[in-house]
């Protein structure tokens, strides 16, 4: 009967205490938002992110709040010989915690760490060549989102990005949009939508967008969309995400229907931030 009792208790506590983390994790994350916010990282934020006081005060309110609990729930790895510093932290932590303004909450919830390579690093990369043929080659690479608890980045890549922020490649936004579309676990080009309504325009939108960047780009047509989006329906979504960010005029006026779904989605418009500049 005792022991009975005890499992029960103990059962009971583990339920209250899988109940009480979301609140506490939340109570946590008030506490880190409403922090000073570093002069040191104000002056990073400023000198690495082009846009960063185009946005408005309540913008950039925000934007602090996220990268205060960013900064303090990830983990930063440096990679062959590389080591992390204060500017690369807060550069990256900004850049990601863009996709955050439309108050989600989430914080790319299955990210734990992220790598850093000094420049393109190697990877081996498996490919099918036929019904019984696979082939193995050493592939660079500028970045990747893994689905479990990993996002690699080339930090000389993301120097780069932040030094031509309007040619609409960004691989902290790729990569990092990349994690939302993985908060289900699959990567496919859909991130989770507020409504389940939602989801129809979304498929009919992106569907229409992406076949046409695939027709664009088999015809060898200019685009406004690089054409490593034409890759897969996931891949897609990176890139528009790119595009959104950096290129908003040029993507509303080609794609009008596609960045008003991204607008919605992320809750904002970066064609603002480009006009006050």
């Amino acid at each position: 009967m005792i022991q009975t009792i005890v499992v029960f208790v103990f059962i009971g506590l583990i339920i209250a205490g899988i109940l009480a983390n979301p609140i506490l994790v939340k109570r946590r994350r008030t506490r880190l938002k409403r922090r000073s916010f570093p002069p040191l990282w104000n002056a990073i934020i400023e000198n690495n992110l082009p846009i960063y006081l185009c946005l408005s005060p309540d913008e950039i309110r925000r934007l602090q709040g996220h990268i205060q609990v960013f900064l303090a729930e990830k983990q930063f790895i440096g990679c062959r010989g590389l080591q992390i510093t204060e500017e690369m932290k807060v550069t990256l932590a900004a850049i990601a915690c863009l996709l955050l303004l439309n108050e989600r909450g989430q914080y790319f919830p299955r990210l734990r760490s992220i790598l850093i390579y000094p420049n393109a690093y190697f990877v081996q990369e498996t490919t099918s060549i036929g019904k019984y043929v696979v082939e193995e080659r050493r592939v660079a690479r500028l970045g990747e989102s893994w689905t479990n608890d990993q996002l690699v980045l080339s930090w000389e890549q993301v120097k780069q990005d932040t030094n031509n922020w309007k040619d609409g490649r960004n691989v902290v936004l790729h990569e990092f949009a990349h994690q939302l579309d993985q908060e289900d676990g699959k990567a496919e080009g859909v991130p989770i939508l507020q409504r389940k309504s939602n989801y129809a325009i979304w498929a009919k939108v992106m569907t229409e967008a992406y076949q046409q960047l695939c027709n664009d780009v088999l015809q060898g047509a200019k685009t406004v969309m690089d054409s490593y989006g034409a890759t897969n329906p996931a891949e897609f979504f990176a890139v528009a995400t790119e595009t959104f960010f950096e290129k908003p005029h040029q993507l509303l006026s080609k794609h009008p229907a596609l960045y008003e779904q991204l607008q919605r989605y992320y809750q904002l418009d970066p064609g603002q931030w480009v006009e006050s500049k």
